[in-house]
């Protein structure tokens, strides 16, 4: 705790430092603390106004955050003061490290707040910064050894990849082509400080203690989301690219790689870092290693579309067909939502970073290509797909940018002829710790001729008569289990059906309206 520090910055700080930095790693947080004190150079108005700033975001509904905030515009003096003691550094060529993470974070939060152009061009500043202060170049190996000290490498080298991780994500939202990469003369994606890998983790804001504090293993899945970002780095610049467009027969290469490298990826990830959706006691690990583990499923789902699209290439169909990434694409989308229900039951929607709403806008995709392809669903796929829809509406309080992704798919159902039922809402702060099993699911949406039964759900309060779902949301796809209401079995479709699902254009993957590459 940054005891020394007044409310409501303190609350804002350790926010951050418990939700945000252990997935992105922008902010060192020893060097930071340290100079807020000493005024040293790890240390800056503009990147503690940015901090506060974003973790506005996240914590303005928690309870008592409003009378805090009061004062401070609510929370948008502390963007303000960002914006202009940040500029105020670049004007007068003082742009140093607090300099760059504060970009990244206004970069974080425009995007958040769906200002496509500000996101942009603040991250394309952060990576000019460090391409011009030499961020990109192994300190260790070329810079002078008096030059740089043992603290300033390891700072660098963390900016770098966290810089190369936000590039990929900004340039997957938004359908643009990633900026930074990884060289042999890059820094190397080794973090010496392990200290924020055994640290307990609890999730800070919660109105209740009794979630068990678990391991962070921060630094271990800081790595591992930057190695996965390797990969998603070749799928953005090969098969998803608004500049350039491979052959088809090389463009399939190119995807039969990286599912290879992903599938290597997996089988080396930790166990610690591992999540069995399938496992019925599965306990929520902390929000990092959700979204860790939701961003593999989403890559493998981009991975796996594009492979089911050129199975339209009558040379690639076979041999698509054989891999059979229609099934690949299921079973990561149905994890994400049993991962994502198991993160809001656990923690609430309030805290939800949006490379977590993103991905089960990937899954919704999957869902809504069942219906598609066949013109109907089976009710556990509608169900499904409500699931996603429901979350992503209520998402938008703190992510408003996922409105657009949100109006592509209603346009879609519109599109369909299906209707949604009323949402039923989960609880955005439940207290950590409860029963997973008393939190509200969101209703189903219904083709208008559709019927359902409907049952009674228990809420955090007690039982409520509201409808919910009657299929639970577990992974049917996983070893080969499909779900008897399809109306079809996905490990033995015939090449006709396989080939109804490729001919159907998927939703986009981006939210930039207009700009549609996928």
């Amino acid at each position: 705790m940054l005891t020394d520090t007044q409310d409501p910055f303190r609350w804002l700080l350790d926010s951050h430092f418990c939700w945000v930095q252990p997935l992105f790693n922008f902010v060192y947080r020893p060097a930071f603390t340290r100079d807020m004190k000493s005024g040293g150079p790890y240390f800056s108005q503009a990147l503690l106004n940015a901090v506060l700033s974003h973790s506005v975001r996240w914590c303005r509904g928690e309870p008592g955050m409003s009378a805090l905030l009061t004062p401070f515009e609510n929370g948008a003096i502390f963007a303000k003061n960002a914006v202009r003691d940040l500029f105020s550094d670049v004007q007068h060529g003082h742009s140093k490290i607090p300099t760059v993470q504060a970009l990244l974070l206004l970069s974080a939060q425009q995007c958040g707040s769906g200002n496509r152009t500000q996101a942009w061009l603040y991250s394309g500043m952060a990576f000019r910064l460090i391409d011009d202060m030499g961020i990109c170049v192994d300190g260790k190996k070329y810079a002078s050894a008096g030059h740089l000290s043992a603290e300033d490498i390891e700072i660098r080298n963390r900016l770098f990849w966290s810089c190369y991780f936000w590039d990929k994500l900004i340039s997957l939202y938004f359908g643009r082509s990633p900026i930074l990469q990884n060289s042999e003369i890059s820094p190397p994606r080794v973090l010496m400080d392990d200290t924020a890998e055994i640290e307990p983790w609890t999730p800070h804001g919660l109105p209740s203690t009794t979630y068990r504090p678990k391991q962070a293993h921060s630094i271990s899945c800081f790595i591992q989301m930057c190695a996965l970002a390797e990969i998603l780095n070749e799928i953005l610049i090969n098969l998803h690219n608004p500049s350039r467009e491979l052959p088809r027969s090389q463009a399939y290469k190119c995807a039969d790689a990286q599912s290879g490298k992903l599938r290597d990826w997996w089988r080396d990830l930790p166990e610690h870092l591992k999540i069995n959706v399938s496992d019925a006691e599965l306990e929520c690990p902390p929000s990092h290693i959700v979204t860790l583990n939701c961003l593999f499923h989403t890559i493998n789902i981009l991975t796996n579309r594009a492979k089911l699209k050129l199975s339209r290439e009558p040379g690639l169909a076979g041999q698509t067909a054989e891999d059979n990434p229609l099934v690949q694409c299921m079973s990561s989308a149905t994890s994400i939502i049993t991962l994502f229900n198991l993160y809001t039951r656990t923690f609430g929607d309030g805290h939800v970073v949006l490379s977590l709403a993103y991905s089960v806008y990937t899954a919704a995709s999957i869902f809504l290509l069942e219906v598609q392809a066949l013109g109907q669903a089976a009710p556990s796929t509608l169900e499904r797909l409500a699931f996603c829809v429901g979350a992503l509406d209520r998402l938008r309080v703190t992510s408003p940018v996922i409105a657009t992704a949100s109006d592509l798919i209603a346009r879609e159902l519109t599109a369909l002829g299906i209707h949604t039922m009323p949402m039923l809402s989960s609880p955005s702060n439940p207290s950590a710790g409860e029963n997973p099993s008393a939190h509200t699911h969101p209703g189903l949406p219904l083709p208008m001729d559709a019927s359902t039964t409907l049952n009674t759900f228990p809420t955090a309060h007690g039982p409520s008569n509201r409808p919910g779902p009657t299929a639970s949301l577990d992974n049917p796809y996983l070893g080969g289990e499909m779900d008897d209401g399809l109306g079809f079995n996905l490990l033995d479709m015939s090449s006709e059906m396989y080939s109804t699902f490729s001919q159907i254009e998927p939703i986009s993957v981006t939210m930039n309206p207009g700009f549609d590459i996928f």
